[in-house]
């Protein structure tokens, strides 16, 4: 086994995984802007920087998951970062330890954006199926009880003139 500087690895592994943050920030307020404003190019323009983000936060990913095998192969804390900056290995853990925290928090921070987005999309295919109801009912609901083989009295009125 090859001899790890902890230190090293870890920051450089904040540092990108920064990087993948601010591009993700980037992208879900660029969407949330195209969804408030109708946008279906720039939302579409928007797939293949979505696509790249999250390739890198994969790269992020599979990057800390062989720091952390790496550590439990040398019995040190292999739970977390947080866990394996604060450990003694590490030089500078405490600023370390902030370090990893904020990276922390910024991620809480995103998927509380996505989850915006989400719920913003939701909303409008909601009111989209609203809307799609009311072309196809006349804005008359069909009546819960109606004698067996009545017809119903909604029709397309806002469509069709003569219902």
């Amino acid at each position: 086994m090859t001899a790890i500087d902890w230190e090293t690895e870890i920051v450089s592994l904040l540092d990108e995984l920064s990087q993948v943050q601010d591009a993700l920030f980037a992208v879900l307020g660029e969407k949330r802007v195209c969804m408030a404003h109708r946008d279906r190019e720039g939302m579409a323009a928007l797939d293949m920087r979505e696509q790249e983000v999250r390739e890198r936060l994969e790269a992020c990913h599979d990057r800390r998951q062989q720091l952390l095998r790496a550590a439990r192969q040398r019995s040190l804390p292999h739970e977390s970062l947080g866990k394996l900056a604060a450990s003694g290995v590490v030089g500078g853990r405490e600023k370390l330890t902030k370090r990893v925290n904020h990276t922390a928090a910024r991620m809480r921070l995103l998927q509380h954006e996505s989850l915006t987005n989400w719920v913003a999309a939701q909303r409008s295919l909601l009111h989209f199926a609203q809307m799609l109801e009311i072309l196809a009912t006349g804005g008359r609901p069909d009546p819960t009880y109606r004698e067996r083989g009545a017809a119903c009295a909604a029709g397309g009125s806002l469509v069709d003139q003569e219902a």
